[in-house]
């Protein structure tokens, strides 16, 4: 288990911010199309977040033209180029999957100061 340790821990990226379940977060992904690369960037709320170390993974929900869009987006890919954090967010569970069948306001999760 250790050799499993140290192989993971030199791919994994040490300059992320605190990423927490209920954080609004813009997620920088490069996208390859044909031999150009550009970055596009995908803004929404942390529902979840799995596992941990390398294969840790946030699954990020967001309201796009009236649909709910979510995506999974493991945390130290090479395919992630940044993670900010927007905002706090104030939530007193570890899973919002509740988020998914509300709209409006209802589906905002409260700032924490």
């Amino acid at each position: 288990m250790d050799l499993i340790n140290t192989l993971s821990k030199q791919y994994m990226k040490s300059e992320l911010p605190a990423l927490n379940v209920g954080d609004t977060v813009r997620v920088d992904v490069k996208v390859k199309e044909g031999n150009r690369e550009r970055i596009q960037a995908f803004e929404g709320t942390i529902i979840a977040k799995k596992h941990g170390g390398i294969q840790e993974t946030i699954t990020v929900r967001r309201i796009s033209y009236g649909v709910g869009v979510e995506k999974v987006f493991p945390v130290h890919s090479p395919n992630i180029a940044d993670i900010k954090t927007v905002r706090k967010g104030k939530v007193r569970r570890a899973k919002l999957y509740y988020l998914r069948g509300r709209v409006g306001k209802r589906a905002k999760v409260k700032e924490d100061i």
